[in-house]
């Protein structure tokens, strides 16, 4: 028997990762070599003598292309950074959706918004015990002692105004009295509880059977009414656990009791070692369902393998569930994906051989468990739903779309190249599983030297068609398109050989500055672009074909954006399918012309998240017989459009850019002034990146809100770089900048390489902002220096900044020099040829 569809089913699928925790900060105190076992003290020393120690540190060691050492990859972690380490670890990963039980105390851990960068659906799982224990630490209200009836108002008031933002509640019983749970708790016993537990002080910690035996039935019945899942755990843990009370046989006073008959219960952790008997309370308890998150991957592979077949020995296949049980590290996400493939893989091949499942059935079975049984037992389709006639609704399309089973046939892989158009190759999706994803798509070492006039490569690139290079598929980029559900979509880095990054890469580019920035000054950048674009109607005028837009209304007009309303509509709920905020939206002051704000992101994901915003509002009005161009000059009469970029700087989840407080000059931390110094003191070089044709600079002129002279100023929207103080900022505080001379020609991974390598330099030499301009600096012409008025002068520029140059690297510096050498000399021949671009950008 073949087993081809089956693991194309299993390597395919999207996962939806319902037991885990938050991840902890680089600074945390919580020691890494936890990812790998649960021992510890001094158990801990002979923690890296067991199989999966070994082999998990081995996964991990693969994947990040280090030694297989603990010091190796902790020192890889260092110079890598958090931002860096999650991109590769829920890129390798791919799951869909995270519920996170965040009442697992860990030191300066993240919370749940965090992971929303890296996840695109994020929920919550309450912990009944910690959050009793808060309610406890705090006090009653009114300053008077608790007693039982007064705590149980506050806590099942507090519960149910909780219920509509969980996705489920948690009980660590097993690890305070164990899961020999009374449901039928006397109130006096309770009470009794409550007083030993007020007793030992605080921080309160519940241990007190009685008492934990009142919450958990309390909550129990609360989960019936708001019909809320309940995660309890069950077999091994760390050895604070007395495991011969984790066996879920002790359970059965609960699932026997008439109150709980239409509760949903999972057992966490496969139960291990008691596996069989959960399998056992699966098949006969209609509520019983089962996770197998920690057994994988923390016991061998043999161990893994025999739990889940034992889980499955009785259990229905749709009450079996994938979890990670990640906590603390990206890491331990990465390694519970990994091998829950491999397991259930073998687990569902071997039923095949053995005459249990039938190959349909078996691939069936995979889509349920790694997502179709958490989808419908956390009633996850029902909470977070979208509303298609929402522009700025949740982003739950992307995981109802890729959970459940796509029709798509084919996939685009989508690159940008030096010039900063987007290209694609499509293959089928059976071939892209089997092999693109693993060995990628060939292309040309001439992609990257091609401009915007002509497909072949520029003279003096240094690129030529001698060589081939790979995209390989960035799976954590991967969508089903909204605006076509035949396809999927996907962006690509471009290796020589899978692997070993080519040097010419725009996206490594920006991921190898982001490193830099984070190993020197633990920072991390984020970024928010605004797309201003025209739409373009096509007429036949004395037989020639051309592009008009659609109305001749004024800025913010209520007319422009009601006639393109419906149009909207479709492109704000594809982008929320494709988890790409919307600030908010208007018409521009260009006839026809109209803008898109995004929200801001770390600059890796918003470069990545621009590239598809402008897929997704060419492909939606083209549908309606429009043409969209993000063109910077699109009528030389007319007002241009730019993709003004919005730069925050981040360190452990806080804007850094932003000043501490009210008592800063400028409103700005020092580190924030040192790096916007950079980039102001190297804009003319960036202009090479940021406005990369010779129609960018019709549009960068004075006295039309693009920038046209090296100033700053705060609010000030004639100046190239402008500090912004949104709503909700504190006044006297600025929490990022603009730059405003960025355009839609743009690669934006480039372009963002240079501006984050020109902050980076500000922040070596410490240095300072001049005063800021707050006149209109044409009136200061003679006391300002004018940044390029063309092409020709920032390529000059960027040929004589040494550093940028080093941050972009040599090869590809010289690359992009080629291509815009090459773009001066088409349209400084061809004066008109300008207007074509509008099929390019």
């Amino acid at each position: 028997m073949e087993f081809g569809e089956l693991r194309l089913a299993v390597e395919k699928a999207e996962l939806v990762d319902a037991h885990a925790h938050n991840i902890v900060a680089v600074d945390s105190s919580f020691p890494f070599i936890y990812c790998l076992s649960e021992a510890d003290g001094e158990a801990r020393s002979s923690a890296p003598h067991s199989l999966s120690f070994r082999r998990n540190l081995r996964d991990i060691s693969l994947l990040y292309g280090t030694e297989s050492t603990l010091d190796a990859v902790e020192k890889h972690r260092a110079t890598a950074g958090l931002q860096s380490i999650a991109s590769v670890c829920f890129k390798a990963a791919r799951i869909s959706a995270l519920l996170i039980d965040d009442g697992l105390e860990l030191d300066n851990k993240y919370d749940l918004n965090w992971h929303e960068d890296y996840v695109p659906f994020v929920g919550r799982i309450l912990r009944i015990e910690r959050f009793a224990e808060k309610i406890l630490d705090q006090g009653a209200a009114d300053g008077s002692a608790w007693t039982l009836d007064k705590f149980t108002k506050i806590f099942e008031e507090k519960l149910v105004s909780a219920a509509s933002d969980i996705y489920g509640l948690k009980s660590i019983a097993a690890y305070r009295s164990g899961l020999n749970i009374n449901p039928t708790v006397s109130i006096s016993d309770a009470e009794e509880g409550l007083r030993h537990t007020l007793y030992a002080g605080t921080p309160v910690c519940i241990s007190n059977k009685n008492f934990i035996d009142y919450i958990f039935t309390r909550c129990l019945e609360i989960a019936v009414d708001f019909n809320l899942p309940m995660q309890i755990h069950t077999g091994f843990g760390d050895k604070d656990l007395d495991l011969r009370l984790a066996n879920p046989l002790h359970l059965r006073a609960v699932l026997e009791d008439k109150r709980f008959e239409k509760c949903h219960i999972v057992l966490l952790h496969a139960s291990y070692p008691f596996c069989k008997e959960a399998s056992y309370l699966a098949s006969v308890y209609h509520q019983v369902h089962l996770d197998f998150g920690l057994a994988v991957p923390k016991l061998s592979v043999q161990g893994m393998i025999s739990s889940v077949k034992e889980l499955l020995e009785l259990a229905p296949l749709t009450k079996v569930m994938f979890s990670t049980d990640g906590y603390a590290f990206p890491e331990t996400f990465y390694l519970g994906a990994k091998k829950a493939r491999e397991v259930i893989f073998i687990v569902l091949r071997d039923a095949c051989r053995d005459g249990d499942l039938s190959l349909p059935e078996a691939v069936k079975a995979a889509r349920d468990i790694f997502a179709g049984n958490a989808i419908r037992f956390y009633n996850i389709k029902g909470v977070a739903k979208s509303d298609s006639n929402s522009c700025m609704s949740t982003n739950f399309v992307k995981l109802a779309s890729t959970i459940s089973q796509s029709n798509a046939s084919l996939v685009r892989v989508i690159w940008v190249d030096a010039s900063g158009q987007h290209r694609c190759r499509v293959v089928p999706v059976k071939r892209f599983y089997e092999v693109v994803v693993k060995n990628g798509v060939g292309l040309t070492f001439a992609c990257m030297g091609m401009t915007s006039a002509v497909d072949g490569p520029a003279e003096e690139t240094d690129l030529t068609a001698t060589g081939e290079i790979r995209l390989i598929p960035d799976l954590s980029t991967k969508w089903q398109i909204p605006w076509e559900e035949r396809e999927e979509m996907v962006l690509a880095d471009m290796h020589l050989k899978p692997g070993n990054a080519w040097e010419y890469c725009p996206r490594e580019a920006l991921r190898r500055v982001s490193k830099i920035l984070k190993a020197e000054f633990n920072l991390e950048m984020n970024a928010g672009f605004e797309n201003e674009f025209y739409l373009l109607r096509s007429e036949l005028r004395e037989g020639k074909q051309e592009y008009v837009p659609i109305d001749s209304t004024s800025y913010c007009s209520t007319a422009a954006y009601d006639a393109a309303s419906s149009i909207f509509h479709e492109i704000l709920a594809a982008l929320n399918s494709l988890n790409i905020p919307v600030e908010q939206l208007h018409a521009e002051a260009g006839k026809g012309q109209f803008e898109i704000a995004l929200g801001h992101k770390a600059c890796f994901k918003a470069a990545d998240s621009l590239i598809f915003t402008r897929e997704t509002i060419r492909a939606i009005v083209r549908r309606h017989g429009i043409l969209a161009t993000f063109v910077p000059k699109y009528a030389l009469d007319d007002v241009g459009s730019g993709s003004h970029v919005h730069i925050s700087l981040w360190q452990n989840g806080q804007n850094v850019f932003m000043a501490s407080d009210g008592s800063s000059k400028h409103g700005m931390s020092e580190v924030g002034e040192a790096f916007m110094a950079g980039v102001l003191d190297h804009l003319p070089s960036i202009l090479a990146f940021t406005a990369p044709v010779p129609n960018s600079y019709d549009r960068i002129q004075p006295n039309t809100w693009s920038g046209a002279y090296q100033c700053w100023g705060k609010e000030n929207r004639e100046a190239p770089l402008r500090t912004s103080c949104p709503p909700g900022v504190m006044d006297g505080l600025v929490s990022n900048f603009e730059i405003k001379s960025f355009d839609g020609c743009a690669n934006p991974h480039l372009g963002l390489a240079a501006v984050m390598g020109a902050g980076i330099d500000g922040l070596r030499r410490k240095l300072h902002l001049p005063e800021p301009i707050d006149a209109n600096p044409f009136s200061l012409e003679g006391k300002l220096l004018r940044l390029p008025k063309s092409l020709d002068e920032s390529l000059a520029a960027f040929m004589k900044d040494e550093v940028i140059q080093g941050f972009i690297g040599k090869k590809l510096s010289i690359a992009i020099m080629g291509v815009r050498k090459a773009e001066i000399a088409f349209y400084s021949r061809k004066k008109d040829a300008y207007k074509m671009l509008i099929h390019c950008y």
